[in-house]
């Protein structure tokens, strides 16, 4: 309803009125001002604001327009609000990962230059580490109790019978340490003893089983060119897509296991990867062409970066940052092995089917 359609409402008799009104007077009804508001228009009368017709103005003044509010700090200038960019960081002790990373790389070619078995051993202690990584980090976090005995052990013993019978030895060494699982962890009680078994089973394949492709990678004439072939590509790979994805990533590869990986690294690792598959096969693998190269370098670049999904998606089931902390500004061994363990295999695959296995 507007203000023109209101009307005064009659004046009720009776002494419970305002003495100040008199019996000639008309009260002053309740009505809303022009925002909604009901006031007194006894009070707007005596302040001069009704006139006798009961209708609303300014007699005396003008409003006084309220004050304004000082604007806010920066107010003038918003772009001076917004927070200064930051500077993408690489999130680890570079100086410290640098290092490590030149010692190993020293231990790895000095092994391969002096003798194959002193190699073989370097990889049967990675092995052995990284079980135990692995075992401790799943029972701390999941209370999967994989017995790390007969792993280690069975885990030596498939490395050793894959350098020294090839795959036909490597696969009995993985059955054998398969069984030793089963057996040795019917000591404890029966609880969780299918959960236990299983991630014992895992364990070995995933570890030592992966790593008997390297040892069997050296068994061929130029077998140190060929390890030093498959850890070349492995670490541009991973090079690549971490300078291409650190300085151009924007889309991300796969946000719920690793958000830090784009799929503008994935590229990177690819083109670096190809690029050193192609020196690679031309100067270091006797028989080998640049071609084949190519097709070495992409496939190591996929195998890499899947290993480094997988285990990361192990190490959020865990709840972890890193497997351990035996090498610093890397983590542990395990962080070392994710992309080498499941790009080994493919490498010995390849390169038997281009060059032979001789």
């Amino acid at each position: 309803m507007n203000d023109s359609s209101w009307q005064p409402e009659p004046v009720p008799a009776g002494p419970a009125y305002d003495a100040q009104v008199g019996p000639h007077t008309r009260p002053m009804p309740i009505v809303p001002d022009a925002a909604g508001r009901d006031f007194d228009d006894r009070e707007a009368r005596d302040r001069g604001a009704v006139s006798d017709g009961g209708s609303l103005f300014r007699a005396d003044k003008p409003p006084q327009e309220p004050m304004p509010s000082p604007p806010p700090p920066h107010a003038e200038h918003p772009q001076d609000s917004s927070p200064p960019p930051q500077k993408k960081r690489a999130g680890r002790d570079l100086r410290a990962a640098i290092g490590v990373g030149v010692g190993l790389g020293a231990v790895i070619f000095a092994s391969l230059l002096i003798v194959k078995a002193v190699f073989v051993g370097v990889i049967v202690v990675a092995v052995v580490v990284g079980l135990w990584e692995l075992t401790s980090r799943l029972q701390e976090k999941k209370g999967i109790k994989a017995p790390l005995v007969p792993l280690a052990v069975g885990g030596a013993a498939m490395v050793i019978a894959g350098y020294v019978r090839g795959a036909e030895g490597a696969w009995v060494a993985m059955a054998l340490t398969v069984l030793a699982v089963l057996v040795w962890r019917m000591t404890e009680p029966p609880e969780d003893y299918l959960k236990d078994v299983t991630a014992g089973a895992f364990a070995a394949f995933y570890v030592p089983f992966l790593a008997t492709f390297v040892a069997m990678l050296l068994t061929a004439d130029d077998g140190p060119q060929r390890v030093i072939t498959f850890l070349l590509l492995t670490v541009v790979s991973d090079t690549g897509a971490y300078a291409v994805g650190w300085r151009f990533g924007k889309t991300k590869l796969a946000p719920r296991i690793s958000p830090g990986k784009t799929r503008e690294g994935l590229f990177g690792a690819v083109a670096f990867a190809m690029a050193a598959g192609a020196l690679c096969m031309e100067f270091l693998i006797d028989g080998g062409a640049w071609w084949q190269g190519l097709l070495l370098g992409l496939a190591v670049a996929v195998s890499a970066t899947l290993g480094d999904l997988g285990e990361s998606m192990i190490k959020r089931d865990l709840g972890i940052k890193d497997m351990g902390t035996l090498l610093p500004g890397h983590g542990g061994i395990m962080d070392r092995l994710d992309s080498l363990l499941p790009t080994a295999p493919v490498v010995w695959l390849l390169l038997a089917a281009f060059v032979g296995t001789g």
